[in-house]
């Protein structure tokens, strides 16, 4: 069947008040880019008006300033799940403006599918082909269209006509059976494909395709700055001597990074190590660093549910695409995040935190325990169950007057008994088999910046004797409320 071909602007319009709508993508990769922006701007109009235009919006994690960003600013986002890491929205969130539920990104799907979320009206595609049967060869992200697509009433599709046709291959979309039919997740080796090269959508429910033109727009990530760089050197020392001991195996295992400056840094020095073998990734986000290691044969294969590279490196990749098509596979974002898989392959998982307690609870998503940054993402998925779990955040910010080590986070999004090593930019704790004192001491002197050792020492003989994990309540937040009331931790007094 031939699709009604429309403008942005006509998809648009179609979007009614109070509709619940999917999008394929994760991170800026695979997300639409054109109709999100008609619709943020007739929405600007319409409100003007004194018109209600809201929407219910869910994808497969952050999205861009195409979607989250115009949206926000003109006020259509009525609910949000299940990550976001735009400024304007996150306005929205933490003024209620918006209502935001933070996810696991591996739980997406599978609770859309389990009805927790109520009826989709629209699924929003970007592809890079599609045929008259709804074989459709998704982007750079794919995120969790297949779900999308299969729950949607209606589907609207972002035809990028700026991504190659000779992406396809490089997908592998596998939707699991709901329980009680789920049965195994067949991937045992990081580079193993199960599923589809192509995403089917019952063409019956394609309503229009809109031509788009457009790269991903990812910005470069800056240099990493010295603490970045030193955060970097310790993950590999880590790693080294996991390695030379014989606790990582000889042939190495997948590893995962979260995304940023530091997860940059991390990987370019594992590039540089002549004593760590080959590796693969099984991992939820590739960046620019990957590219450079696959291109000297360090890192071999990645899977991922986004190529989430500056558009340099996009366009480097498409250049050379003979080269990396074989070394890299998107999967839905259930699977690329599967706990069973993840423990399976024996990931080593490497993600960030806002703050780190003295026993190793991390906070991932709120400031002072209350703003939302950006949300728990993947870090969940990996942490639970990593075959090694690291953490790793500088040891202060805002030039020394926040220490990134605190008492009692503000708020837990992985207890202690998920994180096996904590890394700064001071040094390293290795918290396994480490009881809670153990643990505390750990973390002070080897992770805590030397300007708030004290302090904290002071924190932990004031909580002497007070049970298994020793804490004094009045005073467990004294760090935060100080910074509330002088603008620097460093003040505390116990």
């Amino acid at each position: 069947m031939a699709y009604t071909k429309l403008t942005a602007e006509e998809a648009a319009a179609l979007i009614k008040n109070g509709d619940t709508i999917g999008l394929s993508g994760f991170t800026a990769p695979g997300t639409p880019k054109f109709i999100t922006e008609a619709l943020g701007k007739r929405a600007e109009k319409e409100h003007a008006e004194g018109k209600e235009l809201r929407v219910n919006l869910f994808t497969g994690a952050s999205t861009s300033d195409h979607v989250d960003g115009i949206l926000s600013r003109n006020n259509v986002i009525n609910m949000r799940a299940p990550y976001q890491n735009t400024p304007d929205l996150r306005k929205r969130i933490n003024s209620h403006d918006a209502h935001y539920m933070d996810r696991h990104l591996s739980e997406m799907a599978q609770e859309a599918r389990y009805g927790f979320y109520g009826k989709f009206d629209w699924a929003i595609i970007e592809v890079t082909d599609i045929d008259e049967e709804g074989n459709a060869v998704l982007g750079t992200g794919l995120g969790n269209a297949p779900t999308y697509v299969k729950l949607a009433d209606k589907i609207l599709i972002e035809h990028n006509t700026e991504l190659p046709k000779t992406l396809k291959g490089m997908h592998d979309i596998y939707l699991p059976l709901d329980p009680p039919y789920r049965s195994e997740i067949p991937i045992f080796h990081a580079n193993d494909r199960i599923g589809s090269p192509i995403l089917k959508i019952d063409p019956k429910k394609i309503v229009g395709v809109v031509e788009t033109y457009s790269l991903d727009g990812v910005k470069a990530f800056t240099e990493p700055d010295e603490v970045s760089k030193h955060i970097g050197s310790n993950v590999v020392k880590f790693l080294l001597e996991q390695y030379r001991k014989g606790d990582i195996p000889k042939e190495f295992l997948p590893l995962q990074s979260g995304v940023g400056n530091v997860a940059n840094a991390v990987l370019y020095d594992l590039g540089e190590s002549k004593e760590i073998p080959p590796f693969m990734m099984y991992t939820e986000v590739i960046q620019d660093a990957v590219l450079e290691l696959m291109k000297k044969g360090k890192c071999t294969f990645a899977s991922t549910c986004s190529m989430t590279f500056s558009d340099a490196t996009e366009e480097e990749l498409f250049k050379n695409l003979d080269f990396f098509h074989d070394k890299i596979l998107l999967r839905p974002a259930e699977i690329s995040n599967n706990p069973e898989v993840i423990r399976r392959l024996g990931v080593i998982a490497m993600n960030t935190a806002l703050e780190a307690d003295i026993f190793g609870a991390i906070n991932s998503t709120h400031v002072l325990g209350t703003k939302m940054m950006n949300g728990i993402g993947g870090s969940g998925d990996f942490t639970r169950n990593a075959y090694i779990s690291i953490f790793s955040c500088p040891s202060v910010t805002k030039g020394g007057l926040i220490s990134n080590i605190v008492p009692m986070v503000a708020h837990a999004d992985h207890s202690e008994h998920s994180v096996d090593v904590l890394i700064t930019d001071q040094g390293i704790a290795d918290l396994r088999g480490k009881d809670p004192l153990q643990r505390a001491e750990l973390i002070i002197d080897n992770c805590a910046h030397p300007d708030y050792r004290e302090l904290l020492h002071d924190y932990l003989k004031l909580a002497e004797g007070k049970g298994q994990t020793p804490h004094t309540l009045q005073s467990a937040m004294a760090f935060h409320t100080e910074f509330e009331a002088s603008g620097d931790m460093r003040n505390v007094k116990f």
